[in-house]
C-alpha cells in the first residue's frame, strides 16, 4: 500500500485542534477550529474521494483515542465520512497496546510493523491527525505522498506539523487545487533528502 500523510495546516504550519476549539486543547491551545469557517462544497468533495482511496487508516496514540472516542458517535447517514472512517481497519502505532475500542482494531508496536503493513497489496494506508507519527514516519523515507489542506489563516501558536528533528525531506508537486472559501488542496510525492545548489544568477536559469 502507499502510505499517505493527510493533514490540515494553516499558514503558518499548525495542524492542532483544525475542527473545534475544544478538539485538542493539549498544551493550553485555544485556538482550535480554525478550518471550519472556510469548509465548502468542494473541500467535502475532495477529502471525500480521498477517503475512498483509503484501504486503512494510521494513527498515533492520542489521536486514536480521540477518534475512537467522536467517530462511534456520529450516526448521520448522511454524513460522507461516517460509513468509511468506521468501517475501514484502523492501525494505531502504540507501546502500550491501548484496548481496540474503535473496531476493527489493530495494534502496531513499531516503524517495522508499518513498513511490513506498507508491504501488503492495497491502495492507501492514510495517516490521519497524528502529526508526530507522521513525522517519524517521513524522517524514516516511509511515507510516499503528503496531501495537505492549507487554510488561509495565520493563529501564531499551536503544534507545527513540520517542527519535529531530522533530515530535510524533498517533495515533488503533484496535485493542486483551490477551492472556492481559499482552501489550497495540495498533494506532494516524497524524492528523498530534499536538494539544495547554489544560485548563480537569474540568467543561469533562463
Amino acid at each position: 500500500m502507499k502510505l499517505v500523510l493527510t493533514e490540515f495546516v494553516t499558514l503558518d504550519g499548525v495542524s492542532q485542534g483544525p475542527g473545534s476549539p475544544t478538539e485538542d486543547t493539549s498544551d493550553g491551545f485555544t485556538r482550535g477550529g480554525w478550518l471550519v469557517p472556510y469548509i465548502d462544497e468542494l473541500f467535502v468533495r475532495r477529502t471525500v474521494e480521498w477517503l475512498q482511496r483509503a484501504d486503512g487508516l494510521l494513527f498515533g496514540r492520542r489521536t486514536y483515542d480521540a477518534f475512537a472516542r467522536d467517530w462511534p458517535q456520529i450516526t448521520d447517514r448522511d454524513d460522507p465520512y461516517t460509513e468509511r472512517m468506521n468501517s475501514l481497519p484502523k492501525y494505531v502505532v502504540s507501546s502500550t497496546r491501548p484496548a481496540p475500542a474503535w473496531r476493527p482494531t489493530t495494534v502496531l508496536t513499531s516503524l517495522d510493523d508499518v513498513d511490513d503493513l506498507k508491504r501488503q497489496p492495497g491502495r492507501e494506508l492514510q495517516i490521519h491527525g497524528s502529526a508526530r507519527l507522521g513525522n517519524a514516519l517521513l524522517r524514516a523515507g516511509m511515507v510516499d505522498l503528503v496531501r495537505l489542506v492549507v487554510a488561509p489563516t495565520v493563529i501564531g501558536a499551536g503544534r507545527r506539523l513540520f517542527e519535529q528533528p531530522g533530515d530535510a525531506a524533498g517533495l515533488r508537486l503533484h496535485a493542486q487545487e483551490a477551492t472556492p472559501s481559499g482552501l489550497l488542496l495540495l498533494e506532494y510525492e516524497t524524492v528523498g533528502v530534499a536538494p539544495t545548489a547554489q544560485y548563480e544568477g537569474v540568467t543561469a536559469y533562463l
